[in-house]
């Protein structure tokens, strides 16, 4: 017995189709697996063809930056039903942070004058607030004179002046 008891079995290599690397084309092979056209994206996702093309084909400068980028993976990763967190990471990885940057809470005794002071100056609306008081006053005063107000009203002898 000589003879080898298993006859090799001669294994044929299939080329695969290459793993994609990136975001866009990671997008785009899970797109394409579920036999979806850019037509029914931009249509589910309000997503502009333009920017579905950018997006797969990673051309980041044609794409808002920072977070709105990371709502648009992150829309069209759920919508296709894939791994948010592993094509976000994806995305980090490719185009530096995108995650909102956290705030930092501190007590209001801890600050001081300098912290408090930056930015522009709040504006407040007192100009509308003496516009509308100016209107009232208008409007009072052509009440009296038509004589809609009931004299019981008019407390003071100079308003009740304005009626004759």
């Amino acid at each position: 017995m000589t003879q080898p008891l298993l006859k090799e079995a001669r294994l044929e290599i299939v080329p695969s189709a290459p793993i994609p690397t990136g975001v866009g084309p990671t997008l785009r092979s899970l797109r394409e697996a579920r036999r979806l056209s850019p037509a029914d994206i931009t249509a589910r996702l309000k997503f502009t063809a333009r920017q579905l093309d950018a997006l797969e084909t990673e051309q980041w400068d044609r794409l808002p930056s920072g977070v709105s980028l990371r709502g648009f993976v992150k829309n069209y990763a759920r919508f296709l039903e894939a791994d948010v967190d592993a094509l976000l990471v994806m995305l980090d990885n490719q185009v530096g942070p995108t995650a909102a940057k956290p705030v930092a809470i501190t007590q209001a005794g801890s600050l001081g004058p300098a912290e408090l002071q930056h930015g522009e100056p709040a504006h407040r609306p007192w100009g509308w607030l003496i516009v509308i008081l100016v209107i009232l006053f208008v409007a009072g005063f052509y009440a009296i004179e038509r004589g809609w107000v009931p004299d019981s009203w008019l407390v003071f002898d100079w308003l009740k002046s304005l009626r004759k």
